[in-house]
């Protein structure tokens, strides 16, 4: 379950180039184009510009290079040419990049355009969840002190904490063990080493945390229709404390 330090510094790697990714995306003017117009342009970069693998295209059967997951959709949207993104709009773009065998997984929501305050606040109150769950990451602490960080943030914001998702251990395959959950209690479950690597991806609603699968067997929508947002990092643990591996430029973890 725990990495060695060459495998930590490919996963650095991977990360360092998926950053890149958020940071063209960052760029983009995301008014009028379609979520799979943003798919294109990311495999495109991946391939041939960052000359790697977009690790979701062929997992599960899935086709694409990315999730997006826009206002009431929660996890796993699929891109599509009709899905126009317009001025109001959230969207999660949730991206994995494999270099050299290692893969990297980091997502982030999006405002697109003039947003309404509720929307910006839940996103904003995801981000900060996030980091939460990334400050309680040290050897010794537990991943139930992981996700009572996360869940606490949310709660105390006013939002619900998806229990359906969480985030998972990352190598050489996309998902391995351990299970991350975004809720729990202190000092209870898997007690954290130096080495350990995975994600940290808080799913957090306005409503209820209760969601549903649509008929294509991959989106994930709030049941009440209300709005969701997402964070994501890759995280390994250190001998002190937690090193972000997907960290993007000009981002810092909050004091």
């Amino acid at each position: 379950m725990t990495k060695r330090p060459e495998e930590i510094a490919l996963l650095a790697e991977s990360g360092r180039l998926l950053a890149e990714v958020f940071n063209h995306l960052d760029r983009l003017d995301l008014i009028g184009i379609s979520t799979m117009q943003v798919n294109d342009l990311v495999e495109d970069l991946i391939v041939h510009k960052l000359h790697a693998r977009p690790a979701s295209k062929g997992q599960y059967g899935y086709a694409y290079a990315l999730n997006a997951s826009r206002n009431q959709v929660v996890c796993h949207g699929v891109p599509s040419a009709k899905d126009i993104l317009q001025d109001g709009d959230i969207v999660n773009f949730d991206i994995t990049l494999e270099k050299n065998g290692y893969i990297a997984d980091s997502s982030k929501t999006y405002l697109v355009g003039e947003v309404s305050p509720p929307a910006r606040r839940l996103v904003d109150a995801t981000y900060e969840a996030m980091w939460k769950g990334i400050q309680a990451v040290r050897p010794g602490a537990t991943l139930g002190d992981v996700g009572h960080a996360i869940e606490r943030h949310a709660h105390r914001k006013g939002y619900s904490v998806v229990r359906e998702y969480c985030g998972h251990g990352i190598g050489r395959e996309m998902h391995e063990e351990p299970q991350v959950l975004h809720w729990g209690k202190p000092r209870t479950g898997l007690v954290l080493r130096e080495g350990m690597v995975f994600t940290i991806e808080p799913m957090l609603n306005q409503g209820r945390g209760a969601v549903q699968t649509e008929d294509d067997g991959w989106t994930v929508v709030t049941r009440d229709g209300q709005l969701s947002a997402q964070f994501e990092h890759t995280v390994a643990v250190t001998r002190n404390g937690v090193r972000i591996l997907t960290l993007r430029p000009g981002e810092k973890m909050p004091h």
